[in-house]
């Protein structure tokens, strides 16, 4: 009878260890499953995140010279509400004629670097790699892939208004 007292202990303990290595596994999978839920949903976010179509007034039309080319900044698209000073972005705003804007985005379409506009030589150029863009954004030399971003400008009660962007980087 010992035997099989001692057997039943066995099966007990045995079944104990299972008990407590499959708890193991659950509790294990729960923590890990918590812990990698923000990060994915961290580096998902922007892809799942549609920006709000907002316009950003800039100037009053009168502000503006036809035919010249200025830095005006303006609020993100959807700045965050920790974002401080960062939520603040730029463009070149040319006014082509007396009803009409482009507006190029100030980051570099290679890395994302501001550009900066050559009056003189009627250049957009980047500091930091050399690439060179034409005054209607197309590429002229260096390692950008693609031509500047545009945003759309309209005027609305004589105000100037962009309707900002994510940055541009391929």
């Amino acid at each position: 009878m010992s035997t099989e007292h001692h057997h039943s202990d066995n099966e007990q303990q045995i079944s104990r260890r299972q008990f407590l290595s499959r708890m193991s596994i659950v509790l294990g999978s729960i923590g890990a499953a918590a812990a990698g839920i923000p990060v994915i949903g961290f580096i998902f976010e922007p892809l799942l995140r549609k920006p709000p179509e907002v316009w950003r007034t800039v100037g009053l039309l009168s502000d503006f010279a036809v035919g010249q080319t200025v830095k005006v900044v303006f609020e993100d698209a959807s700045p965050l509400p920790w974002s401080g000073v960062t939520a603040k972005t730029a463009a070149w705003l040319r006014r082509e004629s007396d009803d009409k804007f482009t507006a190029y985005a100030i980051n570099c379409t290679h890395l994302g670097c501001p550009v900066n506009w050559l009056p003189k030589a009627t250049l957009f150029m980047c500091p930091c790699h050399g690439g060179v863009f034409y005054k209607d954004g197309s590429v002229a030399a260096g390692p950008p892939p693609k031509p500047l971003q545009t945003y759309p400008v309209r005027i609305s009660a004589d105000k100037v208004q962009i309707q900002p962007s994510p940055i541009p980087i391929t």
